[in-house]
């Protein structure tokens, strides 16, 4: 028997989460919380003028310089530095008609030159490097930029981006970088920023406009049709979510967060959930350049062989990945829980086995199991809106509304649709009036296009369980209804660890099919050494491979219960998800409905009747 569900958790102090339930005649509910919402400041630097006085030597930011030492930013100098900054993009007129945009990655000076937008109130918009990076024609990105009409683009290296600002950003636009060229156009320099642009009134006439209202971020996230939106982020957004967060993570209050963190800032749990908790608690942020792949999660352990966080957030294939470095590493394994109060994952549901390897992992350095908490929230409401309290925390329990916001829980089909409304969500999409209006509902709640359920029915006390996205179910040619999340989460599981991930075909058909995105290293691990280098084609077409996903393609058909739930017939898929195609979105996900769109031929391979040599199809129960 496992020791997890017997040992204790570490103790963690956490605020009440008390809500109410309303249930309306027209079947739609509110779940109201009703804890009072503590005062809210009206911008987020506040707490930067806070710390740089009453801890100005505390590390804000770190990161690891190529000599393995940290390069540390204190709040004093963030401080300093910042206003520096402001002064030069005021006095270059940039403004909510002419924002500021940043290319690349998380840096100290990403976050410099953001704070520096926050302090002259400009809206600053952090764009994914993947649409200048991993994209071929750049038009995504030009899109962006297009509506955008920046006045100003940051990049931190420029070299690997000249070829997308070459072909993406406007010959007008000022380019700033720290290092690179941009041929046939001039940049400035960053440090040059960091000394005044004259007195630093003019910053401080620009602060003290600055408000609630106020544009603090654009934030891009992809849609399943056309450009990337441009959500609006204002400042009491970002103000009004961290006041939530330290009404819930009371013990924040008292003990400083430190991170060691990869998650993207051009993504709001990265760049505004994390970065934000940090700051206004006065923590420290170990920018971790790392990342959830084999090669990345190396970077990440050593990090935090060097760093014990006392809050850690990662993805589901994150935790996957670090978990094989805290197996076999002890060093690594006791700086990593030495101080954890709390792990939070985001984005996919985490495997039950991963979480219990975590709880035997924990428990053999500490003595006691660490909390695991997910959430739910998006770009739209800055982002956290549920949060779990220690007693309800489970895998897929996404908790109870934050103080100040209010759930109206709408049916749809078999399923309870999530809206919400509150002082943390967005007033809409830049320069996009009817995606705007699509968005709300006539009450103005806004509809995340996701669904939940209650974790015990009628009683949201309980919590509320993610349910998949509304605009992902779809019928059977039977006129049953699949429930897509579930599906492609069981399967997945069920094919692991050959499968990455999966988009569920069966629109008006008779049977579930899937296309699998596999995974190529756990494939050739089930090959003889001398086929490993073959091709990735070669791989997934080999006997081996194929019947090891045939094997247990067959086991989750025998004990699927119907026609909703039962995958009869798998192609593997060698190209991977392609984000100019806008199969993938700015999270990392898949964008189910353009993988199925533009992959239309697949899809008719998987129910040609008889199916092809690279159709996997389960044995008759």
């Amino acid at each position: 028997m496992s020791l997890a569900p017997i040992t204790p958790l570490r103790p963690v102090p956490l605020g009440t989460l008390r809500c109410a339930l309303e249930r309306r005649t027209d079947g739609s509910m509110l779940v109201r919380s009703t804890e009072p919402l503590d005062p809210v400041p009206p911008r987020l630097t506040d707490a930067l003028e806070h710390w740089a006085s009453a801890a100005p030597d505390r590390t804000f930011l770190a990161r690891r310089l190529a000599d393995g030492t940290w390069a540390r930013l204190t709040y004093a100098e963030a401080h300093t530095k910042a206003r520096a900054i402001a002064s030069h993009l005021l006095a270059r007129g940039l403004s909510a008609e002419r924002p500021l945009a940043i290319l690349s990655g998380n840096s100290i000076e990403h976050a410099l030159i953001t704070l520096g937008g926050f302090l002259a109130g400009t809206p600053v918009a952090p764009i994914s490097p993947a649409y200048a990076l991993m994209s071929t024609d750049h038009a995504r990105l030009r899109g962006i930029l297009e509506r955008l009409t920046p006045g100003l683009v940051f990049v931190e290296d420029a070299d690997p981006f000249a070829r997308a600002i070459a072909s993406a950003v406007p010959a007008g636009v000022e380019i700033a970088t720290c290092t690179g060229a941009t041929p046939d156009r001039p940049a400035t320099r960053f440090a040059s920023l960091l000394e005044p642009a004259g007195s630093l009134a003019s910053v401080d006439a620009a602060q003290s406009g600055v408000g609630p209202a106020t544009i603090a971020k654009i934030l891009y996230t992809s849609g399943s049709t056309g450009l990337p939106k441009g959500v609006i982020t204002t400042h009491g957004m970002l103000s009004a979510n961290q006041a939530m967060l330290r009404h819930w993570l009371a013990w924040a209050r008292e003990v400083p967060p430190v991170l060691v963190d990869w998650l993207p800032w051009n993504h709001t749990f990265g760049g505004s959930h994390n970065v934000g908790l940090v700051l206004v608690n006065g923590g420290t942020l170990y920018i971790d350049d790392g990342r959830p792949t084999p090669a990345g999660i190396a970077i990440t352990a050593r990090n935090l062989r060097e760093v014990s966080p006392n809050i850690y957030f990662n993805v589901p294939k994150g935790y996957e990945e670090l978990l094989a470095h805290l197996r076999r590493d002890a060093e690594l394994r006791d700086s990593f829980f030495r101080n954890l109060k709390m792990l939070f994952c985001s984005g996919a549901s985490l495997s039950p086995h991963i979480a219990a390897e975590l709880d035997r992992l924990a428990i053999e350095s500490t003595g006691a199991r660490i909390l695991m908490v997910t959430a739910f929230g998006s770009t739209e409401s800055a982002p956290a809106c549920t949060v779990p309290t220690a007693a309800i925390a489970a895998i897929g329990n996404i908790g109870t509304p934050l103080p100040g916001l209010t759930l109206k829980l709408v049916p749809a089909a078999d399923k309870l649709e999530i809206r919400a409304a509150g002082p943390t969500i967005t007033p809409g999409y830049w320069r996009e009036p009817e995606r705007t209006h699509d968005a709300f509902d006539e009450e103005g709640f806004y509809c995340f296009g996701d669904a939940v359920r209650f974790a015990i029915p009628g009683d949201p006390a309980g919590g509320l369980l993610f349910d998949g996205r509304v605009s992902e179910d779809f019928k059977l040619s039977t006129g049953t209804w699949v429930s897509a999340g579930a599906v492609r989460t069981r399967l997945i599981a069920g094919l692991g660890p050959l499968a990455r991930d999966a988009v569920l075909a069966g629109h008006d058909r008779n049977a579930l099919a899937a296309l699998i995105f596999p995974d190529l290293d756990g494939c050739r691990a089930l090959l003889p050494v001398s086929h490993r280098t073959a091709t990735d084609e070669r791989v997934l077409a080999h006997p081996d491979v194929c019947a090891a996903f045939h094997i247990r393609l067959t086991a989750l058909a025998a004990t699927s219960p119907g026609s909703s739930t039962r995958v009869v017939r798998i192609l593997l898929l060698a190209e991977p998800a392609a984000i100019d195609a806008n199969e993938i979105t700015d999270k990392g996900s898949l964008n189910q409905r353009a993988v199925l769109t533009r992959r239309s031929a697949l899809v008719a391979a998987l129910y040609a009747d008889p199916p092809g040599a690279s159709v996997i199809v389960a044995a008759a129960g």
